[in-house]
């Protein structure tokens, strides 16, 4: 029983560090290529815009780095990509990206 009981806590111990945040301010190429849907290019296009510094929020990453638009935002966001601890939030992001529209 105790030998079960070790091997379900090191079982869900391996799931929850597989599935830990990546965050874009700190991770190497490895770690952000450890995120499905960035590969080399994305990877070493985000650490080139980082030598010029630290990316302030999604928005700000969206801005700086082609190939990540809203969708693909979201999507690395839910595979555990991070700026500064935040997952994407759409309303937040765009709205510091796109103009605001006039009513009439």
């Amino acid at each position: 029983m105790f030998k079960k009981l070790i091997c379900t806590l090191a079982m869900l111990f391996a799931a929850a560090t597989a599935f830990a945040a990546v965050d874009v301010n700190k991770a190497d190429q490895a770690a952000l290529e450890s995120v499905k849907g960035i590969g080399t290019k994305v990877s070493v296009r985000i650490l080139d815009e980082r030598k010029k510094g630290q990316f302030k929020d999604w928005a700000d990453l969206m801005t700086r780095v082609k190939g990540i638009k809203s969708g693909a935002a979201a999507r690395l966001s839910k595979e555990g990509l991070t700026v500064n601890g935040a997952t994407y939030a759409p309303a937040a992001a765009e709205s510091k990206t796109t103009p605001a529209k006039s009513s009439k």
